[in-house]
């Protein structure tokens, strides 16, 4: 079965594996990850990179292609394409019919997924290595021939649809974020869903899913990893095989729009009346983008707030003051700087102005008086138990070498992350927090629960 997912929570749990990318310098040697040394890249003349980590541990081998394209690449009127294209990359090519490429992978032992952000789209195989060169058939003929019958292109925009309204139209906190997200940014594409808007996404032409495919899933706007047990020499004979024979295309035009700083705190009310619970939340500009040095002190700040039963929202709002069942924060990471998202989940009934002021009050804390030495190293554990993990496996390995691929430009920048944790000092949290956690930098939203208008409650008769 495959599980499509789009939008903010995807990296939100990405982070929270220790899957997002870091580039600060290493203040000391990384410890070094075993097996690292034998890995081996390649750039075709086509512009594809491939990166391979081979790792015999198993008979099984992990395909990640990432490209690089997001709703950051969508403008209005195509909002959604990216996410919409997720779908449609398994619905036949000139050579194979609709659902043919599920049938093949799964009768080889295979299994995919797929995942669209704000930055990439990645598409993912697990499968024995036995299917190697069958997935390398399946890969290069969806990306070189994907067909355009009208009769699916309408299917999967039903199933488009279906997505949003069960993702963020029918989910209280999505659609809060989706909101939040789209008064937070006023200039960059990030303002944009990934999901689309609903005008858009009923409104695509075949004409327009063709020029964006032509630019976006092209050989030069994509990295290839795989890691298992494979040797390079032989991925690399099939990459010529089925994937130098497709054409490069024109590069895509660069995002170069720049946000604009905030002057000031922007406001907004969402009220539902299907909401059983009220929701607050924050979103800071970090004016981090995840290749930045200062990534590592944003995740290490994100992790203090809000990881574990001891983290400061948790024990806050939670365990003393019983004003939320839920707080957490995560940080974007992106080509472009993000957003710093901090939340509350507030009980039926529960009083926003209190949570509000809770919130407001033990991130003023942290500015003012920054972070125990315990807090810091607590985190900078879980940060690196978390990398370590992400080692332990060929698809954690797979999707960690192409996010640093993708974002740093470097996969081998990957194994300065342990380093660069223990390289962040409490002052650098402190001031980091200071410059983020600032009332005039914050888009501030609340959910709040109404009751239904008699007009409404007459009309849903």
């Amino acid at each position: 079965m495959r599980l499509l997912t789009t939008g903010l929570m995807p990296l939100a749990c990405a982070a929270a594996l220790g899957l997002t990318t870091l580039s600060a310098h290493a203040a000391q040697p990384a410890p070094k990850v075993p097996g690292s040394d034998a890995i081996a890249s390649k750039t075709l003349a086509n512009g594809l990179k491939i990166v391979v980590w081979p790792d015999h541990d198993i008979p099984n081998a992990s395909y990640y292609t990432f490209y690089k394209v997001g709703s950051r690449n969508e403008y209005p009127g195509i909002t959604g394409l990216a996410h919409y294209f997720e779908h449609m990359m398994f619905n036949g090519t000139s050579r194979r019919a609709p659902g043919e490429f599920d049938r093949i992978m799964e009768a080889a032992g295979g299994s995919n997924n797929a995942s669209t952000s704000n930055d990439l789209t990645i598409y993912t195989d697990w499968f024995p290595t036995s299917a190697l060169e069958t997935i390398f058939d399946l890969e290069g003929d969806r990306m070189a021939n994907l067909a355009f019958d009208p009769k699916v292109v309408e299917s999967e925009r039903g199933v488009v649809y279906s997505e949003r309204r069960s993702s963020v139209d029918n989910d209280n906190f999505g659609t809060l974020m989706e909101q939040m997200q789209a008064t937070a940014f006023t200039a960059h594409p990030y303002q944009f869903p990934t999901i689309g808007w609903p005008s858009d996404i009923e409104g695509w032409k075949i004409d327009d899913l063709k020029k964006f495919f032509k630019t976006y899933y092209a050989p030069n706007n994509a990295v290839l990893v795989i890691t298992g047990d494979v040797e390079p020499a032989q991925v690399f004979a099939l990459a010529d095989k089925y994937l130098a024979p497709l054409p490069r295309q024109p590069a895509p035009t660069p995002v170069t729009t720049v946000e604009p700083e905030q002057q000031g705190e922007r406001r907004l009310v969402v009220e539902r009346a299907d909401a059983q619970s009220p929701i607050v939340a924050y979103a800071f500009h970090s004016g981090i983008g995840a290749g930045s040095k200062d990534y590592p002190t944003l995740e290490l700040l994100a992790t203090i707030l809000s990881q574990g039963q001891s983290s400061r929202l948790n024990q806050r709002l939670v365990e003393r003051e019983q004003a939320a069942v839920q707080a957490g924060a995560f940080a974007e990471a992106g080509f472009d700087p993000g957003l710093l998202w901090i939340y509350a989940m507030l009980p039926p009934g529960g009083d926003l102005a209190k949570a509000e002021a809770l919130l407001d009050d033990e991130l003023g804390k942290l500015a003012r008086d920054g972070v125990t030495a315990d807090e810091l190293e607590k985190a900078r554990n879980l940060k690196a138990s978390a990398f370590w993990r992400s080692m332990a496996t060929i698809n954690g390995k797979a999707r960690a070498l192409g996010t640093y691929e993708v974002f740093n430009g470097d996969y081998r920048k990957l194994f300065d992350a342990p380093a660069a944790y223990e390289a962040v000092t409490a002052a650098d949290v402190q001031a980091l927090a200071r410059r983020i956690l600032r009332v005039q930098n914050r888009t501030t939203g609340l959910l709040k629960p109404v009751a239904a208008t008699a007009q409404a409650k007459e009309g849903a008769r």
